[in-house]
């Protein structure tokens, strides 16, 4: 078993033993019209609450909990999986309990926690969904200030579980009250004692290069303790002295890990980076939370193949940076147009002098589209043997990754980060 795969199924287990402990301590049939429906609904209404608890757990940004997971994008992967089977299974749940037939408080509180939970979850799919979209028109920025209030109506949902007429099921109810806390313990960690507890390092900006239209660099400069980091990994970085930037995001981290300071490339394709390219200046404040993940080409094998798509060269960058290209690599990196390719004289410069590393730059709009098919012509008969690094837009990721898995490359010998956090 890989070490990655176990903290899912630790979530599985908890899940699991969740239903051993109904199973094994089933309450008292108190002679109720519909037992056995609520029996049931109890069943799934407590997994709901376990499946919530891990997701809150899931964005505390445990960096020991990084390698159970694969790293920290596939922990906020696995917030949203967990998540959504917890808002599929209030449907159930509504489905399955007894139509009350007088309200208590617990019903009132019921419909506060799926109407706050229904509102967030709308807000998420948004991006997703074209009329949504166009009726939300809510920003990455305005719906993470939205979704933060999601622990607000997971606790209503409890409560709600202690002012119906409920089951008596002394272990089953301990265990999903005792893994109820410490989701709410995960959640105001996360909302507010992390900003004291948590390790946040001050930086300033001592530069800023526009390199196009729409990119921007950033050298930060540390004020105090320096960030450590290995190549590509990323952070996530806050600008408190303007109020549009005070939000935390995530970039990869372009410079090498022996450099002085630390360096982003960013694309101005959202709210927050469209802001940034027009308004960050010198001199100004930023706060760094980090490294994370586990996009590393050292853990890979001696032979790999790596594929950048547009502002996706920013691990590469790193890699490239550290001056340790002591492994068989083909570098695939492929922009639009040549105005928009970044770095171009670094990478001829790196494969000049590495024979071992060789590089492709490919503009789409002249040369058409990369394909797997020529990624794998290129590599020749040892293809099998490579790993693969990408990164790039999401869409581009997925289909390579199907495509190469389809031509006999396993799962485990793909690597890419998924910066999809919403």
């Amino acid at each position: 078993m890989k070490k990655k795969n176990l903290g899912n199924l630790v979530i599985i287990g908890l899940v699991l033993l969740n239903i051993l402990l109904w199973t094994v301590f089933p309450p008292i049939n108190d002679g109720r019209p519909h037992f056995i429906r609520t029996y049931v609904g109890e069943v799934i209404g407590s997994t709901m609450i376990i499946l919530m608890a891990a997701g809150f757990f899931l964005t505390t940004r445990a960096k020991w909990a990084e390698a159970y997971f694969g790293g920290l994008d596939k922990m906020y992967l696995s917030h949203k999986r967990v998540n959504t089977s917890a808002f599929l299974l209030i449907f159930v749940h509504i489905l399955v309990v007894p139509i009350a037939t007088e309200f208590r408080l617990g019903n009132y509180l019921a419909i506060i926690a799926f109407a706050g939970i229904l509102t967030i979850v709308l807000l998420t799919l948004s991006p997703r969904i074209p009329l949504l979209s166009k009726l939300t028109n809510a920003s990455y920025e305005q719906w993470k200030k939205i979704h933060r209030y999601i622990g607000i109506f997971y606790v209503i949902g409890f409560v709600h579980s202690l002012f119906v007429n409920g089951l008596s099921a002394l272990i089953a109810f301990s265990y999903v009250q005792a893994i109820f806390i410490l989701g709410l313990l995960c959640y105001l960690y996360t909302e507010i004692f992390s900003r004291f507890t948590k390790k946040f390092l001050p930086y300033a900006v001592s530069g800023v290069w526009h390199l196009n239209g729409s990119t921007t660099e950033v050298t930060l400069t540390a004020k105090k303790e320096r960030l450590t980091h290995q190549p590509g990994q990323f952070l996530f970085v806050r600008f408190p002295g303007h109020r549009a930037l005070d939000e935390s995001h995530p970039f990869s981290i372009s410079s090498a890990p022996g450099e002085a300071d630390i360096r982003l490339t960013i694309k101005a394709c959202g709210d927050f980076t469209r802001e940034l390219f027009q308004s960050l200046r010198p001199g100004m404040d930023a706060t760094l939370d980090g490294a994370y993940g586990l996009f590393q080409y050292q853990l890979g094998g001696p032979k790999q193949i790596w594929v950048a798509g547009g502002i996706g060269i920013t691990p590469f960058l790193s890699f490239i940076r550290n001056g340790q290209l002591e492994r068989e690599i083909d570098f695939y990196y492929t922009v639009r147009t040549r105005q928009e390719a970044l770095f171009l004289d670094e990478i001829e410069a790196a494969a000049q002098g590495n024979p071992r590393f060789r590089a492709f730059v490919r503009f789409s709009i002249e040369s058409g589209s990369l394909t797997v098919d020529e990624i794998v012509k290129n590599a020749g008969e040892d293809f099998r043997d490579r790993d693969v690094y990408m990164c790039g837009p999401i869409g581009m990721l997925n289909a390579y990754s199907e495509k190469f898995q389809a031509l006999g490359l396993a799962a485990e010998q793909i690597h890419f980060e998924e910066f999809n956090f919403r």
